[in-house]
């Protein structure tokens, strides 16, 4: 089994996009969906990439490379109300993140 500081960066950069065009995609998966089953979601993604950017980025570049567009547009095009049962199961699944 291969240890995830072993894997090619080259690799690990082609399934980190794979990933981001798969989220691109599947618009009709919730940010709140998602933190509920993950705990995290495309906005945790951003962040995260911001982050790993040291400086390169600011929120909103990251969240633009994630989304593909600006957020506010995406969120306007593709987020519906997250219901009480979403931000409960959310709120359930961020808990085992500490």
């Amino acid at each position: 089994m291969a240890d995830l500081e072993t894997i090619d960066d080259a690799a690990a950069a082609a399934a980190f996009r794979r990933l981001v065009l798969h989220l691109r995609h599947r618009s009709d998966a919730q940010n709140v969906d998602l933190m509920g089953l993950a705990g995290f979601c495309r906005n945790c993604l951003s962040d995260w990439l911001q982050e790993a950017s040291n400086g390169a980025l600011d929120k909103e570049a990251a969240r633009t490379a994630i989304y593909g567009m600006p957020y506010a547009q995406w969120k306007a095009a593709h987020q519906a109300e997250a219901t009480p049962e979403q931000l409960a199961r959310m709120a359930e699944s961020m808990a085992k993140n500490a």
